[in-house]
């Protein structure tokens, strides 16, 4: 059945099944049930849908185990993939968007931009001039089954895939370089959206691109780049507001025009639209960090997965969106009211957020604050489920944040993240009290000693083998932040450095993996000092690269700002399985047992003698 469900599911995707047909396999999909077969990049997933596995993802095959690999669905056309599904529940700012290595595709991609026409002030269309290689890998871009609903699909319309190519980029950047020569040009952005509209979809509504922003290089986006693949005419098939508008595009039709430029697309009347998009990037040493933009775009970010469980915040997200494209060239404008707030209760504590704005009573600790903030931002895993499911959640509307000290004034509680001692996962080992693991534990052999008998927690193999397991569990556990015990979210507020109105979150930076197995022993009978350490419990270690985290208190509050996007910054999380390593006892199942007949017994006896 899970394979017949798996089969459907990308049969009714392409052919646009009757809405009757796609009703009944959802009432399907909603009752099935099933476990998740394996994790990657941090998300569980399943071969086919369920209720709970529901969004389709594309990840390299050779990341899932091979036990299960081919259970997954494969693109004919890019075998390297397989199609998971994932809960979109566990969704956060590091996994909402799916970006396919596709690279290889391109491996000799040339491609020449003539005929320049300047339709509008800083607006171009060029002839697209391809070699025959780069046109196939270009026009086999529609026919790789790669393509899933935009995660704003209500105000964008169509399809679309994004994936990363530095070499049909480097290809690209040789043509604008020579075609449009440009102050300041550096390269064009690698990462690619790959678009698909039919007739009759929605169109792609009315919105400025917001442009590509690293400070730390004095890096920064102005013109978009659209690759139409397809030809077609639209109703417009795209309009430059205030600017001009394209009716007609011819099939390999590059446009290029200023990011500053609000625009519209319809789909084509009698065709397919395919179009790649993305954008050049400019060195401008003069460029700023406003706190304002960056506010704007962390809650777009945030209310973007909240609105996996309240749709209604896919509107606001997308208005934020709006708004950071066009502060970049005007300034931040007044913001939209109301504003849309969420109050959420984890574990019976309330704060209030705006996925920039996090406001707890004063009650709790500076780092149980920071703590939860992280585990909200990021959408941790806690168990089997995710912070955010964990949590009930109301929407709020409200015209700015006065409200809050009085609503959350009366909603005390206890602290849901307990403070820990991690060394006490660490005891120290036994004394080595001079035994040696024997080459054999038969009577004969040792004067009647029994396997009962051997405390092999005082071997000195097996106390240093103990000693390596724990040091390589502490190597992940002992600099993380938090922890996940099971369902118990545990703290450490050592890693949480107060100064000033700054919350400095310690920790390491690339976690490395566990693997203590991999140390080798000596061979005692059929097991060895290695085979005696296992594992007592996992720990899920929570590791956080982050800038400082702003904080004021005034009110009974105290107000944590997460700004996620300050200059040459860039967050990650990471949240990794570390075994907390035991030394188990000798069991019988461990004594390799041999008949014995009356040649061997001889030979013993000449040996013994």
């Amino acid at each position: 059945m899970s394979i017949a469900l798996r089969d459907r599911f990308f049969e009714l995707s392409a052919e646009r099944a009757p809405a009757d047909a796609v009703a009944r396999y959802r009432d399907e999909v909603n009752a099935t049930t099933a476990e998740p077969v394996a994790v990657v990049d941090g998300l569980a997933i399943c071969w086919h849908p369920t209720a709970r596995f529901k969004a389709v993802r594309f990840v390299e095959a050779e990341h899932i185990d091979v036990g299960v690999r081919e259970l997954f669905a494969r693109p004919g056309a890019a075998p390297r993939l397989a199609a998971v599904f994932v809960d979109p529940c566990e969704l956060s700012l590091r996994t909402f968007e799916n970006i396919l290595p596709l690279d290889y595709l391109f491996a000799d991609a040339e491609l020449t931009l003539t005929g320049r026409h300047e339709f509008a002030d800083g607006a171009y269309t060029f002839a697209l001039e391809l070699p025959e290689a780069t046109r196939a890998s270009l026009e086999g871009l529609d026919s790789l089954g790669l393509y899933v609903p935009p995660l704003n699909a209500a105000t964008r319309g169509g399809d679309r895939f994004i994936f990363h190519s530095a070499r049909l980029a480097d290809a690209l950047t040789a043509a604008v370089s020579e075609a449009l020569p440009l102050a300041g040009f550096s390269h064009v952005n690698p990462v690619f959206r790959c678009n698909r509209f039919e007739p009759g979809d929605a169109n792609f509504h009315r919105h400025r691109d917001t442009p590509y922003y690293d400070a730390a290089h004095s890096h920064i986006s102005r013109y978009t780049v659209l690759l139409y693949l397809t030809g077609g005419s639209g109703e417009p098939a795209l309009d430059l507001i205030g600017g001009a508008a394209l009716d007609e595009i011819e099939a390999c039709t590059c446009v290029i025009f200023d990011q500053r430029y609000e625009h519209e697309g319809a789909p084509y009347r009698d065709g397919r639209k395919v179009f790649l998009r993305t954008e050049l990037i400019f060195t401008d040493p003069a460029v700023e960090h406003d706190p304002r933009i960056a506010a704007l775009f962390g809650k777009a970010c945030y209310l973007t997965g909240e609105s996996v469980f309240a749709p209604e915040l896919a509107r606001h997200a997308d208005a934020y969106y709006n708004e950071v494209a066009a502060a970049h060239w005007r300034g931040p404008a007044p913001g939209t009211t109301p504003e849309p707030f969420l109050h959420k209760q984890f574990r019976g504590r309330d704060f209030v957020t705006n996925g920039y704005d996090f406001w707890f009573a004063d009650d709790l600790s500076l780092p149980e604050c920071a703590a939860i903030t992280l585990l909200d931002y990021f959408n941790c895993g806690i168990g089997e489920s995710t912070f955010r499911a964990e949590c009930a959640a109301e929407v709020i509307h409200a015209e700015n944040s006065d409200w809050i000290p009085a609503f959350l004034a009366d909603k005390s509680g206890s602290a849901p993240i307990v403070a820990f001692d991690k060394s006490l996962l660490f005891p120290e080992p036994e004394e080595f009290d001079g035994f040696d693991l024997p080459d054999c534990a038969c009577p004969i052999c040792n004067d009647g000693y029994i396997v009962e008998t051997l405390d092999v927690e005082r071997n000195e193999e097996v106390i240093e083998h103990y000693r390596h397991a724990q040091d390589a569990a502490k190597a992940d556990i002992m600099p993380a932040p938090i922890l996940m015990l099971g369902e118990d979210v545990l703290l450490d507020p050592e890693m949480f450095v107060v100064e000033g109105n700054r919350i400095h979150v310690l920790g390491k930076r690339a976690p490395a993996p566990v693997n203590f197995a991999a140390c080798q022993g000596p061979v005692y009978l059929t097991v060895g000092p290695e085979d005696l350490v296992v594992a007592s419990n996992t720990v899920a270690a929570a590791h956080f690269l982050v800038p400082p985290i702003l904080f004021a208190e005034y009110a009974g509050l105290r107000h944590l700002k997460f700004d996620f996007f300050r200059n040459s910054w860039r967050a990650t999380y990471e949240q990794s399985t570390v075994s907390i390593p035991m030394v188990r006892p000798l069991e019988e199942s461990d004594i390799r047992e041999e008949e014995w007949d009356e040649d061997d017994e001889d030979e013993f006896d000449e040996d013994e003698e």
